[in-house]
């Protein structure tokens, strides 16, 4: 069976359970809330986290101007005074780092395609430092299972599985096509993935938790797909 199809077959299952989510009943509400907890774990029992998204060429790359920009408050946030992130969580150490700092660990870049759940694609390199080398500096506890994304737009948070996060090609992206990042999309630090949807991808990054549990997501506690892979 290929995985990508399936995958878009369980997102497909996840947009009519969210829209059949207004239906009081409880045994129907049952039945959509288990079978969303069956796709999750269908999905990441397909997951590979030696499996990576292919490289496209500077060709392939989609205008910055048709590259939709996507964000919960009324306009495009902007960045708060003396920014910086917060990574947090059961971690040995703790901290905050602003972008300076970030941009000093070993950067990552990468061209790949974008999915977004409303079927639209298109192609930006982005630059930036994997999630890993945050879990590294930060020192993972046992027991970590998750991890938690938190926005300062409109309090927009995403919650993900350990694997994903840690996948080589899941970034915390400063730039975007070699240049920082603009407001409307994310600066001055978002996550950026090949292996998720784009609502899984919290822009305007302000902390990550890693955690023990699955704490949801802005969409996700609406009836999206929680695991959200592509």
């Amino acid at each position: 069976m290929n995985s990508r199809i399936s995958r878009r077959r369980f997102v497909a299952g996840a947009a009519a359970a969210s829209f059949l989510a207004g239906c009081d009943s409880y045994p129907v509400k049952t039945f959509l809330l288990a079978m969303k907890d069956w796709n999750a774990g269908c999905e990441a029992a397909l997951f590979s986290p030696a499996r990576t998204a292919p490289e496209l060429p500077e060709s392939a790359t989609t205008p910055e101007a048709a590259f939709p920009e996507y964000f919960i408050s009324d306009d495009a946030p902007d960045v708060p005074p003396n920014w910086f992130l917060t990574v947090g969580g059961l971690v040995e150490r703790p901290g905050r780092f602003t972008l300076a700092e970030l941009r000093a660990m070993t950067q990552t870049s990468m061209r790949v395609r974008h999915h977004c759940v409303e079927g639209w694609s298109a192609v930006a390199s982005w630059q930036g430092v994997r999630v890993s080398e945050i879990a590294r500096a930060a020192g993972l506890k046992p027991g970590v299972r998750h991890v938690e994304f938190r926005s300062f737009d409109s309090g927009y948070w995403s919650s993900w599985d350990l694997p994903s996060a840690t996948h080589p090609q899941t970034l915390l992206a400063w730039g975007m096509n070699g240049h920082p990042l603009t407001t409307g999309h994310g600066a001055p630090l978002r996550v950026y993935s090949a292996v998720k949807l784009g609502y899984k991808m919290c822009k305007y990054l302000t902390e990550v938790n890693f955690l023990a549990e699955n704490t949801g997501g802005y969409w996700e506690n609406q009836g999206y797909d929680w695991f959200g892979g592509v």
